[in-house]
């Protein structure tokens, strides 16, 4: 659904109005829910209020949602409909959480820094309400799983150039109380 004029002006004065930080999060909240509002459009082939032949469904109000992202904790409204249900493809089922803010959480984690201030960096990095502490080892279980997939990947089908080899040279006395049995 695209913006009116009068909504347009509302959210330019709304934007100069406020802090550098605010107008950002408040810039992305508007484009976020212009998109969510045009996808539920083209899902039910017709505008809010529009009368269409092509119409397959009707919207029956919307309830809140909460998406921390880098530009701040966004308040939107995700449509309800009539009959059956609709998600947007923007957002992800059951995560509040943007992307971006996964990709700090992981790299938190895995550097070893507690949960506590993992939840301070990503309050430091925009989102107001921040991260739970139970919430950053189950981010992280996705890590694990991609993880184990890829070190239990099959690599017989494979062909590979090179063959690079590692390798450790101790030589007697080197290590404190090694020493090579004699034959």
């Amino acid at each position: 659904m695209a913006l009116d004029q009068s909504a347009l002006l509302e959210v330019l004065d709304a934007l100069r109005n406020a802090d550098a930080s605010d107008r950002i999060r408040q810039a992305a909240e508007t484009i976020y829910q212009a998109l969510i509002d045009a996808e539920l459009t083209a899902v039910i082939g017709a505008g809010p209020h529009e009368r269409t032949e092509s119409r397959t469904n009707q919207r029956n109000g919307s309830r809140p949602r909460t998406v921390s992202t880098t530009a701040g904790d966004l308040e939107l409204r995700i449509p309800k409909l009539r009959t059956g249900s609709f998600f947007p493809a923007l957002l992800e089922r059951r995560r509040r959480v943007d992307q971006c803010l996964f990709a700090v959480v992981m790299e938190a984690y895995l550097h070893g820094t507690s949960t506590r201030k993992v939840d301070d960096l990503v309050k430091a990095l925009g989102a107001d309400t921040g991260i739970s502490k139970s919430e950053v080892p189950r981010i992280c279980a996705d890590l694990d799983t991609e993880v184990a997939a890829f070190r239990d990947r099959p690599l017989g089908d494979q062909r590979f150039p090179y063959v690079f080899l590692d390798a450790t040279i101790a030589r007697p006395g080197s290590i404190t109380g090694w020493c090579p049995k004699p034959w």
